[in-house]
């Protein structure tokens, strides 16, 4: 049986580590493994503390925890799974487009077809998707723009591989990976996070 529930608002801890899946928070002498939409927003840095909101899932096989960067993107995670159809993993593939106004303005405007560009959304999910989230997304900040993919850059080697890596982490294809290889690396000097930005964007369209 699978129970979900945030047991804490948020931790302020240290990132040690940063994985395409996730990355590991220390606090106070403990490393948490958090699973996050785009971990490479974080950086690894053992003097500076951040805050990363949480959300707890428990199962009878494990005990979960997944990481935001601030409070809405947690609640709009929170409303995603509780649509039927709707994992954590097909939560963060959505929300790890960074668009978090294209997405409350696609639901909003029923927009089906910009829903299921995301990984693990068809069009019964889309449908879904909005009939659940319709009306309660009024208190989810946002700054009242149309549903668009948002765009940034790429980076080198390292950086190209972890967000290639981080792409199909997210559900989609090798092929879908492989047919956009070509035009990221085509850009030199960005960040992973910059480059997993790019690349959805590319994969959204």
């Amino acid at each position: 049986m699978k129970r979900s529930f945030s047991c804490s608002s948020f931790f302020d801890g240290y990132v040690v580590d940063i994985k395409p899946t996730h990355i590991v928070l220390l606090v106070g002498g403990v490393g948490y493994l958090i699973y996050a939409a785009d971990p490479f927003q974080f950086k690894i840095d053992s003097k500076t503390a951040v805050r990363v909101y949480v959300y707890q899932s428990v199962s009878d096989s494990a005990i979960l925890l997944y990481g935001f960067h601030d409070i809405e993107d947690k609640q709009l995670f929170e409303k995603l799974i509780a649509v039927s159809g709707i994992g954590p993993k097909s939560a963060l593939a959505i929300l790890a487009g960074n668009d978090r106004d294209g997405l409350v303005a696609a639901v909003k405007s029923k927009d089906v077809k910009f829903l299921t560009k995301f990984p693990g959304v068809g069009k019964k999910t889309a449908q879904q998707i909005i009939l659940d989230l319709q009306d309660k997304l009024n208190d989810i900040a946002t700054d009242g723009v149309m549903p668009q993919a948002k765009l940034s850059a790429t980076p080198q080697s390292q950086e190209l591989t972890d967000a290639l890596s981080a792409l199909q982490a997210l559900g989609y294809g090798a092929k879908q990976v492989d047919g956009i290889e070509s035009e990221l690396a085509a850009k030199t000097g960005l960040s992973t996070d910059e480059y997993l930005s790019m690349g959805l964007k590319l994969l959204m369209h």
